[in-house]
């Protein structure tokens, strides 16, 4: 059984005449000229009036990936992939007190750089609702100058950034 491609034209004995606008592994999406979109299974029967290949507009599973990273990143607060510089990239982080009787506290760099990104989308995720809100202007350049002064500060931690792009930027950058 060959199965039809997106484009394809149908006449099926329940819904009539339709175009095939969508393919899954069992069903077609169809879009019936009285009858509106209905799915239908692969194996139904219907009239084949015109087919179109079943390759055509084919989508592989990296574009939707990363379609589906598009959506998250828009609605929610889900971070990008920051990739740490190479030369700390199993590295660790280690607090060693003044005090010689006490013990050093040791933590995975890794660890360490995930959360300055996650200070960073919260941030960025913090201005966005500043920007979007019902503030006055005046409010809202307050409270951004804030977060500017709060980026200068991260500044420090800019060393740990493997691109220039992900990293902090603080007063003058702006």
């Amino acid at each position: 059984m060959k199965i039809l491609g997106i484009g394809s034209r149908i006449n099926h004995p329940e819904f009539g005449k339709g175009v095939v606008t969508n393919v899954t592994s069992e069903y077609y999406w169809v879009t019936f000229i009285e009858n509106g979109l209905e799915t239908i299974a692969i194996d139904s029967t219907f009239e084949v009036i015109e087919a179109a290949d079943g390759d055509v507009d084919t989508i592989s599973f990296s574009e939707v990936e990363s379609s589906l990273v598009r959506i998250l990143k828009k609605w929610s607060d889900v971070s990008e992939i920051v990739p740490i510089a190479d030369k700390y990239k199993g590295g660790k982080l280690i607090l060693e007190p003044a005090d010689g009787n006490l013990k050093a506290y040791e933590l995975p760099i890794d660890k360490f750089f995930n959360k300055i990104i996650m200070v960073r989308d919260r941030l960025r995720v913090m201005e966005q609702r500043i920007n979007a809100s019902d503030l006055d202007e005046q409010n809202k350049v307050d409270l951004q100058q804030y977060i500017t002064r709060i980026y200068g500060s991260l500044t420090s931690f800019n060393v740990l950034f493997k691109s220039d792009n992900h990293k902090f930027v603080g007063q003058r950058g702006k």
